[in-house]
């Protein structure tokens, strides 16, 4: 019966009940033998007021209905909204601060109107219906289109920064160029800034079919992003490729650059790797920023007998000191925080990184270059060379790291690394699997540091809560009796958090000395549950024994810890 947004008003129209189905139909039938539009010829013929027609639209939108419209918009409004947007989307500025921008749609029905402009603004933006022949004629006053005109330009506009499924249109000019216009290198700019302030640790930008997805990862949980229409996924993508120094034109194949961000009067370094997937490239960077700089160990959260377990080795002449958990744990954190103990001007610390986080005055710091044959065990071998007192190597990866570690410790060297194991006792058993000889584990290793993050409940909207038993599934790891008698909180939400009821992250550790107990036990290759019975026996506090503490502390909450542990 109608096509386009006369359909879209059709349906309106019935679903308000100001139109039956049948008028619908006699008025679509005559609609295209006079090729009027459905809103002219339901006003031209009496069945409905122009202006219950235009309030109606509004309310079933949801969009502000404003009837009364001044003879002319305050030039200081006009200037808000540039002329060519204007003239593209047929749309006239009513109200105006720095923050969000009120527009008077001549076409409230065009798809992706608001998200569109509040993009190329930079702004938040809000649509409201009035009279299309009066905002007609205040756009024809003020920008020098009518908006019939600005509705057939806003489609050609529209295209403009589009491409195809795989963007071969495009060449390399072309991309540069679409990604200096300024609508990208605003929005860009604003995610890069916010995701700064906000201590995101990485920032994704992923194409998917028909949508683009920006999402930030902060306290260790991805959370989504205002993204621009899915259209600009090319020239946002362009934009950081451009800014990285990588090729632009290159689309096939994995790249990896780096950024150099200022926010705030300082730059941020910013590590980027982009993936070819199906629908485009996915680009992920890493924020690094020194003003964030890992803290000094006293303030990581550790117990007071694992920290002192730890400085107690770091300051040994020789030996291995190993810190194990996931990506994203705070493994280099904790290593920093290691290094800043011992970091003095008696001591020649070196180490190898993939890539160097944070940069510390008074260290030598490698990044290592797989491409180029730089890898950790090539650092290593070079650092003992080196004449070096401790040695830190990113992670152990292989069993020729494992070795050459071994051999820095049995020569006189402090070495510390990391391994992805999921508790303290799988970072021996993990290295003997590699291939490591027992009896030389046993001589040099001296600790081992298990640790995860978990969020921490957000202070300001912290309360108590009582928690089920339902709240225990089979399998979680806990027990009823283990929560009877202890009062538990959580976050109820505000904006302070986001209303996400966390805010910051807090450690739990897990602390393995390596005493003559358990090297007897390593020596025979006793199996991880062995091992892990005598240092529970001999007062290690598990992740989980870990976790319920500072759930019982009303730090975090029951659920972070299940998350995690």
């Amino acid at each position: 019966m109608f096509e386009g947004h006369d359909q879209a008003l059709a349906v309106l129209l019935r679903e308000a009940g100001l139109l039956s189905p049948a008028a619908l139909a006699r008025l679509g039938d005559e609609c295209r033998a006079t090729n009027e539009s459905l809103a002219d010829a339901a006003v031209e013929r009496g069945l409905v007021g122009r202006v219950e027609l235009l309030r109606t639209v509004a309310a079933q939108l949801g969009l502000r209905w404003v009837e009364e419209l001044p003879p002319a918009i305050p030039e200081t409004i006009a200037a808000s909204l540039p002329g060519n947007l204007a003239q593209r989307y047929g749309v006239v500025p009513w109200r105006a601060d720095h923050r969000s921008v009120i527009l008077l749609a001549a076409d409230p029905f065009a798809g992706g109107l608001a998200g569109d402009l509040s993009f190329a603004l930079g702004r938040e933006v809000e649509l409201a219906v009035a009279d299309p022949a009066r905002i007609a004629k205040l756009l024809s006053d003020h920008y020098g289109a009518d908006a019939t005109g600005a509705s057939g330009a806003g489609t050609g506009g529209r295209r403009a920064l589009s491409a195809d499924e795989n963007g071969a249109e495009f060449t390399a000019a072309d991309l540069e160029r679409q990604a200096a216009e300024t609508p990208v290198v605003r929005f860009v700019n604003r995610i890069l800034r916010q995701a700064v302030r906000d201590h995101a640790s990485d920032v994704h930008f992923e194409p998917f079919e028909g949508d683009f997805k920006v999402r930030c990862r902060v306290d260790g949980t991805l959370r989504d992003e205002s993204p621009p229409p899915s259209r600009y996924a090319l020239p946002v993508i362009s934009r950081l490729k451009v800014l990285a120094g990588l090729n632009i034109a290159e689309r096939r194949v994995p790249q990896d650059g780096r950024i150099r961000f200022p926010v705030d009067g300082r730059c941020v370094d910013l590590r980027m790797s982009t993936l070819p997937t199906q629908a485009g490239e996915s680009v992920v960077l890493r924020v690094l920023d020194q003003t964030s700089a890992p803290l000094m160990l006293s303030e990581l959260g550790l117990s007071g007998l694992v920290e002192a377990g730890v400085r107690e080795i770091v300051h040994r002449p020789n030996g291995i000191l190993l810190v194990t958990g996931p990506t994203g744990s705070g493994k280099t954190t904790t290593l920093y925080g290691c290094l800043r103990i011992i970091n003095t001007s008696e001591l020649k610390i070196l180490t190898a990184e993939d890539p160097v986080e944070y940069e510390i005055e008074g260290i030598l710091q490698l990044p290592v270059n797989p491409a180029i044959g730089l890898t950790f065990a090539s650092a290593l071998r070079a650092f003992l060379r080196q004449d070096p007192d401790v040695l830190m190597v990113g992670e152990i990866r292989d069993l020729e790291t494992g070795r050459i570690a071994i051999q820095a410790a049995l020569t006189g060297h402090l070495v510390l690394s990391t391994l992805h194991t999921n508790d303290a006792v799988g970072a021996v058993t993990r290295l003997i699997d590699m291939g490591v000889e027992p009896f030389l584990l046993s001589a040099t290793l001296e600790g081992v540091l298990a640790q995860r993050l978990v969020r921490r409940i957000c202070p300001d909207c912290r309360e108590p809560v009582e928690p089920a038993a339902a709240a225990l599934p089979a399998g979680s790891g806990f027990e009823p009796a283990q929560i009877e008698g202890h009062r538990f909180f959580r976050g109820r939400g505000c904006t302070a958090c986001r209303e996400t009821g966390y805010k910051g992250r807090i450690g739990l550790f897990e602390w393995l000395r390596m005493d003559e107990a358990i090297r007897e036990l390593v020596l025979q290759r006793a199996p991880a549950p062995a091992i892990q019975r005598l240092a529970v026996a001999s007062g290690m506090e598990t992740l989980r024994a870990a976790g319920l503490r500072v759930v019982f502390d009303g730090l975090t909450t029951l659920e972070e810890v299940r998350r995690y542990v």
